[in-house]
């Protein structure tokens, strides 16, 4: 090689050419490789040839990457080309005449290419030393012993001779015994082989991530074909094998060896003998020795009189050197075979061999990161061997540990997402080696936050925490990464949502005020789990009571905002009445008075007095401040209903809004909410807030004004018929049903709930033309269906609930009129059939009992006046007179009877329908539909034929059966009278029927026992009817 300096500053065009020769070169010395595995005649020779081309590709590939491009680059280049295309043809000669070459024309080859390789052996000698990157005298060792081997072998058989005395003597050189130019002289020695390899198997495609173009090479597998190092004596010295990545690469003197150990020594000491130790294998051989006068020297059998170790300083000092050599040499001939090795086998000795570099010493690591071997690693993390993927990983941990810079390098470099897919693998060891390296990488804060952002990567390490039982060593590991990453912020928060609750809990009990308020923050915006909610309201909330008591602006608003997040799950309602919140919203509601500040807590405060009474906690002895004040207390109610008359902000509105409506669940404090309201007239307030352009307000003012109505549901009546715009404005009509909301559903029920019997609200409603927009929607929803949306039901159930108050009031004939002009008997007569919802059900009952209570009055007989006149003119009609319609006579009514202008059941066929709703399991539904039957059974009607009609109804079987099923004391009552009216007008067939219901008897009985003064009354006039009881009391009506 030479040693003269030249002009590095080649022309960009000429730089392209040595990058594209370079290339070229390597692809055909691959494609030789690859060839002369396969040979099947002189199959060492071609080996020996391959691994020839095989060490001049790595210096083909300095010589590329190299910032010293040397000025005859591109003509040493050139002829280097010339050479290996030519050895790819005779190797190719070769491979397609195998089995017709003769011995002599075989022989002609091999000498030429014998010629080819010295001939690149002569032009690898012309590459200049100072051509390296990094250290000039190693490159100028491994390129000298490379090419001085190539320019002066042979071969023969299927040994490289170099010359007779070489296969003799031991390659052990110093810098100044390299050959010279004229390597004439039999007395010089050769170089270890510097790139060792063998060539078993090849082939996998690796691209080199570090050069300024990416490319593929087929790498050399391995076979037994070695070089060695050898001594004189051939004793001392360790085998090198080429497929290893060679653990002694840099020239060495056999003084380096322990003669006891074989080995490289690390701590030299001499003896009385003057021979040189490893201290502790001369320790050891001392101490085989029971009688100190029989210590001989191990080399020379000398008898020792002294057994004192004189540490070799000058030696030390040499083989430290050298080790620091051979490391950076070990390190690029690693960093080669990562580059170009393809072999599972090959990649993991180099991998290896870096970790032992590594672990010898700590600077090593730095040269490690520095020569460009974490870009190749990073490519083997996902390499299809799952022990290279390991070896990896662990080279990786041990470059981290100690070094931020390695940190650093390693997380600009690898992909973490990999990183953290591997803690998934079934493989213990891969997750194991992921977790350590993670670990590692978590003490640098930067990474801290770049492991935090990998998606899935915290929730992977929560659950790997939580699984202890499963593997303790992983759980132990995460868990400490777990708290590495605590160091930022956002990953607390990552860890929160995750469910790991206790580094946010941790850090807002003991952390600064900064991070305190920051956790409250956090806190405030997650969403809790069910099976944290508790957990968290118990170690919360004392740190955030505190927090609001002697925060800044900024921390009292933090702090508020995570109790409002707590306390909107009802089992910590509580936990939070006892840590003493509710006293302390109560305080910030109406005591507290600090201006200018830029937030208004009573809002707040509200919000979480409303979540907490919403609960359902107990409020009757909830003492809310030291003047022995309760929740119930007038003084309270009474700045909470003045709070909401005043102008306040719609959220505060509606959180008082939401107090008094939890409020109005207890008898007491309900009393004292009416009384106020009536004599503030807050119901005024309420009222106007409906159409309020906050919808939640509006919803919010209607529930409790449907809470207040039945108790002053007359004065809230009177009030809304003067506000403009009202009651109508309560009935909207959606275009679809999807579109309905919250608003369309209370609205519509708060008319439903309101005194059914107030005249004015009804005609009202009529009025301003209501009734065709309500049966407008009932028709739309019967035909979509409720689950449309979520509201349809409610709102359709509200929508008949407006129909039914009609029917109180049917006195008044401008309602009358309404109740006949649409037909209410026919449409509650057909929900009956064509609903499955048990409030339609009951509604329509009580709507067709409220009409057929009226059949009575309407249903008058026909009245035809003749006189002579009409007599004649009756005769002289013609024919067409005989078909004149009889006016039909209702026998239970006595009078003439229709569904729609008389609401006659039996007209309608609703009584059917009604006997059907009997076998019901909600009581109401059945109550109301035995309610509305007891109508056709009433003193006004004609008893007998009514009882006849039922009867063949089978309605006595199915009242039986309601008394069987159902305990209620009313509907007992009901039935009893409904069964009295059968055996006083149904004779001895209903009588029969009567008595073979072998269960009745048995709760008339009880009933006559148990019941109370009305059920009595009955019970025993059904006994005397059964001739169970003398008879000497007076009729019952009901």
């Amino acid at each position: 090689m030479s040693s003269g300096g030249s002009d590095f500053m080649l022309p960009k065009g000429d730089l392209n050419s040595v990058d594209s020769l370079a290339n070229s070169l390597l692809v055909s010395i691959s494609e030789i490789t690859a060839s002369v595995v396969c040979m099947e005649i002189k199959h060492e020779n071609f080996i020996e040839i391959g691994c020839y081309l095989y060490r001049a590709s790595i210096v083909i590939l300095e010589l590329q990457t190299t910032k010293n491009t040397p000025a005859k680059a591109v003509e040493i280049l050139q002829s280097l080309s010339r050479s290996v295309n030519l050895a790819k043809e005779f190797i190719g000669e070769c491979q397609k005449f195998v089995h017709t070459i003769q011995d002599s024309e075989l022989g002609s080859i091999m000498e030429q290419l014998e010629w080819l390789i010295r001939n690149i052996g002569e032009n690898l000698s012309l590459i200049p030393s100072s051509a390296a990157d990094g250290d000039q005298d190693y490159v100028d060792i491994a390129v000298k012993s490379i090419s001085w081997e190539m320019k002066y072998g042979h071969f023969e058989a299927s040994q490289i001779q170099v010359s007779e005395k070489k296969d003799q003597e031991r390659c052990v050189l110093s810098l100044e015994e390299l050959p010279k130019e004229e390597p004439a002289s039999t007395e010089k020695e050769t170089e270890t082989d510097l790139y060792p390899i063998d060539f078993e198997v090849s082939m996998e495609n690796l691209q080199l991530s570090d050069t300024p173009h990416h490319h593929q090479f087929d790498l050399l597998g391995s076979t037994d074909s070695r070089s060695e190092i050898k001594d004189e004596n051939s004793s001392t010295g360790p085998s090198m094998t080429l497929p290893q990545v060679a653990q002694y690469m840099e020239p060495m003197y056999e003084t380096f060896f322990c003669p006891l150990t074989k080995k490289i020594m690390d701590d030299p000491v001499t003896i009385e003998s003057g021979v040189t130790y490893e201290r502790k294998a001369v320790t050891e051989w001392y101490n085989e020795f029971e009688n100190t006068e029989e210590v001989v020297c191990p080399k020379t059998g000398q008898k020792l009189v002294s057994r004192a170790l004189s540490t070799n300083l000058a030696l030390k000092a040499t083989i430290d050197e050298w080790k620091e050599r051979n490391d950076e040499a070990r390190v690029k001939v690693a960093r080669a075979a990562l580059s170009l090795a393809s072999t599972d086998e090959m990649i993991l000795e180099a991998i290896n061999d870096l970790q032992s570099i590594c672990q010898r010493k700590q600077d090593n690591k730095v040269k490690v990161c520095n020569t460009g071997i974490i870009p190749l690693l990073a490519q083997f993390m996902s390499y299809k061997d799952r022990n290279v993927r390991f070896a990896t990983l662990k080279l990786l941990q041990k470059l981290a540990e100690d070094d931020d810079n390695g940190k650093e390098i390693i997380g600009k470099t690898i992909s973490l997402p990999t990183v953290i897919k591997m803690l998934s693998s079934n493989h213990q060891p891969i997750r194991h080696a992921s977790l350590l390296l993670l670990l590692e990488l978590s003490r640098s804060q930067p990474m801290c936050e770049k492991i935090g952002s990998v998606t899935g990567g915290i929730l992977m390490l929560i659950t790997i925490k939580y699984r202890q039982s499963a593997d303790a060593f992983a759980s132990e590991n995460a868990d400490e990464i777990l708290k590495n990453l605590e160091r930022i912020t956002d990953n607390i928060k990552f860890m929160a949502d995750n469910g790991h609750w206790q580094p946010l809990l941790d850090h807002l009990i003991e952390g600064c005020e900064e991070m305190k308020m920051e956790m409250a923050s956090y806190l405030g915006d997650i969403i809790l789990g069910p099976d944290c909610r508790t957990y968290v309201a118990e170690k919360a909330s004392p740190a955030l009571i505190k927090m609001v008591h002697c925060g800044d602006s900024l921390t009292r608003n933090a702090a508020f905002k995570a109790l409002k997040q707590i306390s909107s799950y009802h089992q910590n309602g509580k936990i939070l009445k006892e840590s003493g919140v509710v006293q302390i919203m109560v305080k910030e509601m109406f005591s507290r008075t600090i201006y200018n500040e830029p937030m208004d807590s009573r809002k707040e405060a509200a919000a979480i007095l409303a979540n907490i009474l919403e609960t359902g906690i107990e409020l009757e002895n909830l003492q809310v401040n030291t003047h022995g004040h309760t929740m119930r207390s007038d003084y309270i109610i009474y700045n909470i209903i003045c709070g909401l008359k005043n102008s306040t902000p719609d959220d505060l509105n509606i959180s008082l809004i939401r107090i008094l409506l939890c409020l109005m669940r207890a008898p007491k404090s309900s009393a004292t909410i009416v009384s106020v309201v009536k004599e503030t007239d807050a119901s005024y307030s309420l009222i106007e807030l409906i159409n309020n352009p906050n919808e939640e307000l509006g919803v919010s003012s209607i529930r409790l004004l449907v809470s207040l109505s039945p108790f002053m549901g007359h004065t809230i009546i009177e009030k809304l018929c003067k506000t403009r715009g009202q009651p109508e404005s309560l009935i909207m009509s959606p275009t679809e049903t999807s579109h309905l909301t919250e608003k369309h559903a209370v609205s519509a029920n708060f008319l439903a709930k309101l005194p059914h019997q107030n005249l004015t609200l009804n005609l009202a409603l009529q009025n301003k033309g209501t009734v065709p927009t309500v049966l407008q929607s009932i028709n739309q929803i019967q035909r979509i269906g409720t689950r449309a949306n979520r509201f349809a039901g409610a709102y359709f159930e509200s929508l008949l609930g407006i129909l039914v108050r009609f029917t109180t009031t049917l006195y008044d004939y401008q309602v009358l009129s309404l109740a006949r002009e649409y037909n209410f008997t026919s449409v509650f007569t057909e929900l009956l059939l064509t609903t499955s919802c048990d409030e339609v059900h009951r509604l329509s009952a009580i709507g067709l009992e409220n009409l057929s209570l009226q059949s009575v009055n309407l249903s008058k007989p026909p009245q035809i006046k003749r006189t002579k006149f009409m007599k004649v003119l009756q005769k002289c009609l013609s024919f067409e007179s005989a078909k004149a319609k009889k006016i039909l006579i209702c026998p239970v009514h006595r009078g003439a009877c229709s569904s729609q202008y008389t609401f006659c059941l039996l007209d309608a066929k609703a009584v059917e329908r009604l006997l059907a709703c009997l076998d019901h399991e909600n009581v109401e539904v059945v109550e109301a539909a035995l309610s509305a039957i007891c109508t056709l059974m009433d003193d006004n009607v004609d008893v007998d034929k009514s009882v006849n009609m039922l009867s063949e109804m089978h309605t006595i079987q199915q009242v039986l059966k309601v008394l069987g099923k159902h305990k209620g004391e009313r509907l007992r009552q009901k039935s009893f009278w409904v069964i009295e009216r059968f055996l006083r007008k149904g004779g001895d067939t209903s009588a029969s029927d009567i008595s073979q219901d072998r269960l009745f008897p048995a709760t008339l009985i009880s009933a006559f026992h148990h019941g109370d003064m009305s059920t009595r009354q009955m019970a025993e006039k059904i006994l005397r009817h059964l001739n169970k009881m003398p008879n000497f009391t007076t009729d019952f009506t009901m």
